[in-house]
């Protein structure tokens, strides 16, 4: 067999000894692929490993069922404060201001973390959500000089965080709204207030600027988050995406609900969406009722949970029922995206939806606290 190969050799012209060197280099070649096919999901997972764990340790922390019943079952707010101070994820922050700023602050750290040790990949998408606080700084801003509130009873608002802290602590000065916007000049918020003002002058309303924020928050994350490089990113897209089409779904049933065409409404919908496109977005709106509205979305991973709800929708005529059953579905899309990828992304979007939800809850318990009508059940009853 050898000898035969060997003349086989011979008759093609090729020397043995380079025969042998291509052999040679095309197993090394081949070796070579297999090393790489073979490692690409170590390398997909490599960055993920120290940020996860991490990210894992703070999981750990937040409360459970058994602890937030206990919280709910305080007497008072100060009962509610004294309970955080036993935790290290708050101590520092009830005891530095009101409780909830220190709440809003904790969050935000939160989200500085997670822009910090984000893997490369996604780094920008988180680096654009930890820009919640400058909304809400803002929104505090307009808010407060809205209210004709003066430099400490605005600076209560803020949350001391972020790259423009010291500008938004600067404008607590001001006295009216436009001054808020003159202020902001130079930052990228700038041009979209100034084009929501002239709505905002003639409405004498602050929803145009709250809206113009929000829209250009969740256009941008939304935009970012598409430029998919791996898995990691397209789960994270998904996750993002759901989060815009339901904030779009929201604004849609409020809009029917104070009966608002598409012209008057339209301006504050993102348009590109992710499930739900323009036309789809326009559809809705011209649906004769919420309960249209819920029976237009079939064929969208949205008209089960809608439908789910519509009935306690009727009974109550509350828009929260609908609007929470949004939220929780955010919470299972984060829930089911975390459990298919828990070696990536998918520890980090479950801790921040669950973080989320745990400011909220406690926000919603102190709010309760405040009027002593509200029962245990009826607390536990609104929580996210």
């Amino acid at each position: 067999m050898a000898d035969e190969l060997i003349g086989i050799i011979n008759n093609l012209g090729i020397p043995t000894e380079a025969f042998l060197v291509i052999v040679i280099l095309a197993f090394l070649a081949i070796g070579a692929v297999i090393v790489i096919v073979a490692s690409r999901p170590v390398l997909d997972i490599y960055p993920y490993l120290q940020p996860n764990a991490r990210v894992r340790a703070r999981k750990g922390r937040l409360f459970n069922e058994k602890q937030l019943s206990e919280i709910i079952e305080a007497d008072n707010i100060e009962e509610v404060t004294n309970y955080l101070r036993g935790f290290k994820d708050y101590a520092d922050y009830v005891d530095k201001y009101p409780i909830e700023k220190a709440l809003d602050v904790q969050l935000a750290e939160s989200y500085n973390l997670i822009s910090r040790i984000a893997p490369n990949s996604v780094k920008d998408t988180f680096s654009l959500l930890a820009k919640k606080v400058d909304i809400s700084n803002i929104k505090s801003l307009i808010a407060a000089k809205e209210m004709g509130l003066s430099r400490e009873e605005t600076l209560n608002f803020l949350i001391p965080v972020g790259n423009h802290y010291e500008t938004f602590e600067q404008l607590a000065d001001v006295k009216t709204v436009s001054d808020v916007i003159n202020g902001l000049d130079g930052t990228e918020y700038a041009t979209l207030l100034e084009d929501a003002l002239p709505a905002y002058n003639e409405s004498k309303m602050v929803l145009p600027l709250e809206s113009a924020l929000d829209k250009y928050f969740l256009e941008s994350i939304l935009s970012k988050s598409a430029v998919a490089t791996d898995n990691n990113s397209r789960l994270l897209h998904e996750f993002i995406g759901t989060q815009v089409d339901v904030a779009n779904l929201k604004l849609i049933i409020r809009a029917k609900n104070d009966n608002l065409s598409f012209d008057e409404a339209g301006s504050f919908l993102i348009k590109s969406g992710y499930q739900i496109r323009e036309w789809k977005m326009k559809d809705l709106l011209e649906s004769d009722s919420v309960s249209d509205i819920v029976g237009r979305l079939e064929g969208t991973d949205y008209h089960e949970v809608l439908s789910e709800s519509l009935p306690e929708y009727n009974e109550k005529n509350s828009l929260e029922v609908l609007e929470k059953a949004l939220d929780n579905f955010v919470y299972q899309t984060a829930k089911s995206l975390s459990i298919q990828n828990t070696l990536g992304v998918g520890p980090i979007i479950s801790y921040l939806t669950k973080k989320e939800n745990e400011i909220k809850n406690l926000k919603l318990i102190l709010r309760a606290k405040r009027d002593v009508n509200f029962s245990v059940s009826e607390i536990q009853e609104m929580l996210v």
